[in-house]
């Protein structure tokens, strides 16, 4: 079972997620709060495997609760609730910690998906997040390109195919599938991958892999 701690200060917001998430068989909420403050102190007590946080939230916001979090409870995966007019927290949140971005306005199955893939360790964006992310670092784009195929030339052949799965968002046990090999070789290469071309996690990786070119727009 998924345990999900929700944070959002509008109630009628939360009830709608906790509604979506109740839907899934394997996804239960543990917690709700309605600040990244009270988040970040009941993901504390209840340590859920998902965090799902709004990016606009009093006394403490979703990209710095994601922070806290990620320094409290780095096994806590963390995905940021967000909406069309928040386009410029997008780039910030990407720092943040947080692995997974959904519209709250979107399909509601991509929430329960983007729950799952975080959970078994990937990185989740809903299709309209990813092109507007592509699109915000589409400015200078070959030069982009050029700098980010120069960063992955340094990976090996296998390292670059883990990179670019890792790109179209599949979960490691999804990776070790298609790879045919056992999860924790792929836990070992994703751990390479990060620290050789130096991004703290699967979502800067997975942007780097739209860059190079290693995964196509959909």
């Amino acid at each position: 079972m998924i345990r999900v701690l929700l944070a959002d200060d509008e109630a009628m917001m939360r009830a709608g997620v906790r509604a979506i998430l109740s839907s899934a068989d394997d996804i239960e909420t543990v917690a709700e709060a309605g600040d990244g403050h009270e988040a970040v102190e009941l993901a504390l007590k209840h340590r859920p495997d998902v965090c799902l946080l709004d990016i606009r939230m009093p006394r403490l916001d979703g990209l710095r609760a994601a922070e806290e979090l990620r320094t409290l409870l780095p096994e806590t995966a963390v995905v940021m609730l967000t909406t069309f007019s928040e386009d410029e927290y997008i780039a910030s949140a990407l720092g943040s910690g947080a692995a997974g971005f959904v519209l709250k306005s979107g399909d509601p199955r991509e929430l329960v998906s983007g729950v799952r893939a975080v959970a078994e360790g990937g990185a989740y964006l809903s299709p309209t997040v990813a092109r507007r992310v592509l699109t915000h670092f589409g400015t200078g784009q070959l030069g982009r390109r050029t700098a980010a195929r120069t960063r992955i030339a340094e990976l090996t052949a296998r390292e670059q195919e883990v990179l670019a799965l890792v790109g179209a968002g599949l979960a490691n046990a999804e990776i070790a599938r298609r790879l045919h090999v056992v999860e924790g070789t792929v836990k070992a290469y994703v751990s390479q991958i990060l620290a050789r071309l130096d991004v703290k996690n699967r979502v800067q990786a997975a942007i780097l892999a739209y860059e190079a070119g290693l995964v196509g727009e959909e």
